[in-house]
């Protein structure tokens, strides 16, 4: 005969053990744990009448962008640094000697507004990695260069950052990287002539 304890220890083992979930649970359970399947689940749910597929896309390069920022924002850690310094340090680097530019042409190569460039400007001519400098024929103009500082900290982080991105890169390889670039690419110039067209629409509405 088993002993209590033995007949104890079976019925735990029996209530402990997990309980099988069937497909049709394990596709719901899945779809819960990524958000953009249950945004599509959702609506397929509230809006039969409508077919949701397009925001797939639009959800999974909302959630790269993210990611891609965060990802971004661990690797410069080290340096006490975010994206969106790096970002300008990198345009003032790559730019060439003496590592300057007007506000508006940073602005236009970050693809940012004025008043966002100037909080990041802010905060890196705080650090003593920016310099802002008066046009000498107009008092009312500025550029924008790397200070000495600047230009040995930037120095320093793009060999990193770009080993950390070439890890994931070769992981996924080097042809399903360059189908991806190039799809990126054709989805990129259908969203701004989509844009071209709504302006032209709006203004010949007036």
């Amino acid at each position: 005969m088993k002993s209590r304890h033995a007949k104890a220890r079976s019925t735990t083992a029996k209530k402990a053990s997990p309980t099988k979930m069937s497909s049709k649970e394990a596709v719901v359970r899945e779809r819960v744990d990524d958000p953009i399947e249950m945004i599509l689940t959702q609506w397929q749910r509230e809006r039969p009448d409508i077919d949701p597929a397009p925001m797939k896309l639009f959800g999974l390069l909302a959630q790269s962008q993210s990611m891609t920022t965060s990802f971004m924002n661990d690797a410069l850690e080290k340096w006490g640094l975010s994206r969106p310094s790096f970002d300008v340090l990198s345009a003032l680097r790559r730019s060439g000697p003496p590592f300057c530019l007007t506000p508006k042409s940073l602005s236009e190569s970050l693809m940012l507004s004025g008043a966002g460039m100037t909080s990041r400007l802010d905060r890196l001519e705080s650090l003593y990695l920016i310099a802002r400098l008066p046009e000498p024929n107009d008092r009312r103009s500025v550029k924008i260069q790397l200070t000495d500082r600047g230009v040995r900290l930037i120095d320093e982080m793009i060999p990193s950052i770009v080993e950390a991105q070439w890890r994931v890169v070769s992981a996924l390889g080097s042809r399903n990287t360059g189908e991806l670039i190039s799809l990126l690419t054709n989805f990129l110039s259908l969203l701004a002539s989509s844009s071209e067209q709504a302006a032209e629409s709006e203004l010949a509405a007036r």
